[in-house]
């Protein structure tokens, strides 16, 4: 359960104010909360949580236990520097009304972005990936619904100082999972 808890938090302040959740809430302020919109964006965040899972599972049995460590600590780290070097558009600018391209598009920004790189990680380091991934899975549907139903929500002055803070704490953690692998803290 640890793993499912951590997951969720984990994704709940790497996933706010990340690329998808920008794409959802700009299409919310410019066509209104379309169910489809909401449908196809909870979709993609299950979806790429459970690849980031079985990815997790996968690698989970070839590695040994202080290797996984380390590739949780890479992990987190590539999650960290995507927090701090990647900025979102702040809104689409020329939205289309096709869920299918919607679906395209968020399915790509959701997998190579900081939440779904801990979902791996922290599936690989604590040697839980199904349990991560519904952290992860429950953390991007409610980041997903939150964009949609509350798109205002992202429109915080100080949100991309936050992200590179979070980032900046995710490499400081990754430092420290290296460190302390190898006997050096």
């Amino acid at each position: 359960m640890p793993a499912f808890y951590l997951t969720w938090i984990a994704v709940l302040l790497a996933g706010f104010g990340a690329r998808d959740q920008v794409t959802v809430a700009g299409l919310a302020r410019r066509q209104g909360a379309r169910p489809g919109v909401l449908m196809v964006a909870l979709a993609c965040a299950v979806l790429t949580a459970a690849i980031a899972a079985w990815a997790a599972s996968a690698l989970l049995l070839q590695l040994p236990p202080p290797a996984r460590a380390i590739f949780a600590g890479i992990a987190l780290a590539l999650a960290g520097a995507e927090l701090m070097l990647l900025v979102p558009r702040r809104d689409p600018k020329e939205p289309t009304n096709s869920l299918g391209a919607l679906a395209l598009v968020l399915f790509a920004q959701q997998l190579t972005d900081a939440a779904r790189f801990l979902v791996f990680g922290l599936g690989v380091g604590l040697a839980a990936p199904y349990a991560a991934g519904a952290g992860g899975a429950l953390g991007g549907a409610v980041l997903a619904g939150l964009a949609w139903a509350c798109p205002q929500a992202l429109d915080f002055k100080g949100l991309r100082t936050v992200r590179r803070a979070l980032g900046g704490v995710l490499l400081l953690a990754a430092i420290v999972l290296f460190l302390r692998e190898f006997s050096l803290l």
